[in-house]
């Protein structure tokens, strides 16, 4: 897209300020940041076109800034999607005053919330004794084993990547006889969020490769993607999109799957267990959520911090700070096991 044809760019429309930063950024950032930026922009390009006096980029001031957070504050955003926001807001006005259609100080007006630990961090997540019995119940279902939900759930717990990440894969990035995978950094088409820093081979259990091995050998549709490649997750489309991979997770986790409904539903007659619907069980989860209950089921295993960064391609201190879920008990229980024989006297050659 090409900038509209403007003297000045404060003259541009907060929608065409939008759709430039949308385009410019194509190189910058990962599909799925960019579809983060789309979202919480588009909330503030269509409340400034909603009567509230913004033709153009000029015409924002930090009074408008400012009375635009709690127009979002009262749809009863979390706290963390509330900062989101107004980063967002920032970071694009940042752009605006780099090509001189506001003023250089107007970003600086934006009050980008400061949020405790406790409310940076979102407690909800796929707990592991729930993990085991959903992926049990997969393990020895004769009609649902192998599914693409059920293959999109293995993958997801026992590598804790993200959702690009694991769409990202290919057939051939999985090694049956190694029982690993490789994820790597395809920037064009399908890029890891880290870029090539987070391309490396995690491995996987015995039981997910048998999983695997039959996904690819019996069930996976042969489809190919636009630039050739096998997509390891495969719809009869190809290379699923975002959005169809986060339902099948969606799908995979609904609780009733292994047990009964927490919610003292029929699950024959649950509107819940729709294939569109399935997000909207308070107790499915989102593979952010499967990703956090995968690092905290990690860690409480023994495996360090530095371990479960690598197979989940992020820092040791973000893991502290945004994954580990761990109760106060469990965290014991991590250093617990470090030290333990240290702290035993039989130990003690004097």
């Amino acid at each position: 897209m090409s900038p509209p044809p403007v003297e000045d760019p404060s003259d541009l429309s907060v929608r065409e300020m939008y759709e430039m930063f949308l385009d410019a950024k194509q190189l910058d950032y990962t599909e799925e940041t960019l579809r983060d930026y789309e979202t919480r922009l588009r909330q503030f390009v269509e409340w400034a076109e909603d009567g509230n006096e913004i033709e153009r980029m000029g015409d924002i001031t930090g009074w408008q800034l400012e009375q635009f957070k709690p127009y979002r504050q009262g749809q009863d955003l979390a706290p963390t999607t509330m900062k989101g926001q107004m980063t967002a807001l920032k970071v694009w006005l940042d752009y605006a005053a780099d090509i001189e259609a506001v003023d250089d100080m107007l970003p600086y007006k934006v009050n980008v919330p400061t949020l405790t630990q406790t409310e940076e961090t979102d407690d909800t997540l796929l707990e592991a004794d729930d993990a085991k019995a959903l992926i049990e119940h997969y393990r020895e279902s004769q009609v649902e084993y192998a599914t693409e939900r059920h293959v999109a759930l293995e993958l997801a717990w026992f590598t804790g990547a993200r959702l690009g990440a694991l769409r990202s894969l290919d057939v051939g990035d999985y090694q049956s006889a190694d029982q690993l995978i490789w994820f790597r950094h395809h920037p064009d088409s399908t890029p890891l969020k880290k870029k090539v820093d987070g391309e490396r081979p995690v491995g996987l259990p015995p039981e997910t490769c048998e999983v695997l091995d039959v996904w690819i050998k019996s069930v996976r549709p042969d489809k190919r993607d636009g630039d050739g490649r096998r997509p390891l997750l495969c719809s009869r489309q190809g290379r699923p999109s975002v959005s169809t991979i986060q339902n099948w997770i969606y799908q995979a986790t609904l609780p009733c799957v292994a047990s009964s409904c927490p919610h003292g539903k029929d699950p024959r007659s649950c509107e819940w267990t729709e294939r569109s619907k399935a997000s909207q069980c308070p107790s499915s989860r989102s593979p952010h959520q499967v990703r956090t209950g995968s690092i905290t089921w990690q860690l409480n295993t023994g495996l360090s911090f530095e371990a479960v960064g690598t197979r989940v391609n992020s820092d040791p201190d973000t893991l502290r700070r945004y994954y580990d879920k761990a109760s106060d008990v469990e965290k014991l229980e991590q250093r617990r096991r470090a030290f333990v024989e240290k702290l035993n006297f039989e130990s003690d050659d004097s």
